[in-house]
């Protein structure tokens, strides 16, 4: 079996909202990159890298179960908007080392 990968754009929705409201000049931050396509993965992972590049905020965590069946603790991040295959969504980010690849699970699919 091969894996699915798809050319993403994710930008810090915080920025474009401030952006909007007049209270930030700049463009809000974005980029673009490749993430695995995991259908048994639930929600949106990002590299700590990107997140860092995005300047994304933690607002919380969660557990979750690794393929080796392992519970984890992983830090959410602030939300982003991601663009993926032409359509654009809001999702909050959950955070995975740099060692694994961007994830979008089932939920971003949607």
């Amino acid at each position: 079996m091969g894996k699915v990968t798809a050319r993403i754009k994710v930008t810090n929705w915080l920025d474009s909202e401030m952006q909007t409201m007049g209270a930030r000049k700049e463009a809000p931050r974005m980029l673009e990159t490749d993430a695995l396509v995991d259908t048994g993965a639930v929600k949106f992972y990002l590299k700590k890298s990107v997140i860092q590049q995005l300047g994304l905020h933690p607002i919380g965590e969660i557990k979750t179960r690794t393929i080796s069946n392992r519970s984890e603790a992983r830090t959410v991040f602030s939300p982003v908007a991601l663009e993926i295959q032409g359509r654009t969504g809001r999702f909050d980010v959950v955070e995975i080392p740099d060692s694994l690849p961007n994830i979008v699970g089932q939920i971003p699919l949607e």
